[in-house]
């Protein structure tokens, strides 16, 4: 029985490995640059701070649609145009985020532009979670590979240890002593 696993672990391994190495490396890399994001300013631009974020904002919610408006770059004619707010008071800013994925940071009391930058962490977040190719790629391809992943560690696991339990048992077994053969010579006689 233990033969046998250990020659599917082998199979599944190999296999695994073949089916699952392009949507792996995409993931791998993918989530090594979200680990940097706050550190690459490729990733994501660096947070500003506002003139004075002790005091609470006092910019409308016009002002920052027609600051937001006045970026070209961010092609922003309407709300319809702004994928989410990120309004960090405690840093004095707003984070608007156009559905092109440019990144405007306004000051919560002056609306005054701090920053406008390409940010490219979301469309990474989408290449790696697969939502960018489509919901079935997401669900299809990308959790199959993730569950392969799964597959991949644990035959990984035992294939690793094979080596050590195979040399437990060979140093638990009881050594066979060597046989004496009765020699004439030493019988005395």
């Amino acid at each position: 029985m233990a033969k046998n696993w250990n020659w599917w672990s082998r199979k599944l391994h190999r296999w695994g490995a073949l089916i699952a190495a392009l949507p792996m490396l995409l993931v791998i890399v993918t989530g090594l640059l979200l680990q940097v994001k706050k550190q690459v300013v490729w990733v994501q631009p660096p947070t500003q701070k506002g003139a004075h974020p002790e005091l609470p904002p006092s910019i409308s919610w016009q002002q920052i649609l027609e600051q937001a408006q006045s970026v070209r770059e961010a092609e922003i004619s309407s709300w319809d145009d702004i994928d989410r707010l990120d309004v960090q008071p405690g840093k004095g800013i707003v984070k608007v985020q156009a559905i092109n994925h440019w990144e405007l940071q306004l000051d919560l009391n002056t609306a005054q532009l701090l920053s406008s930058t390409y940010r490219r962490s979301d469309w990474i977040e989408s290449l790696h979670d697969g939502s960018y190719f489509s919901e079935a790629a997401k669900l299809w391809v990308f959790l199959p590979n993730g569950l392969i992943l799964l597959g991949l560690w644990l035959t990984g696991c035992w294939l690793w240890y094979l080596p050590f339990s195979r040399r437990r048992r060979k140093s638990s077994q009881p050594v066979a002593s060597p046989k004496i053969a009765d020699n004439p010579q030493n019988s005395g006689g």
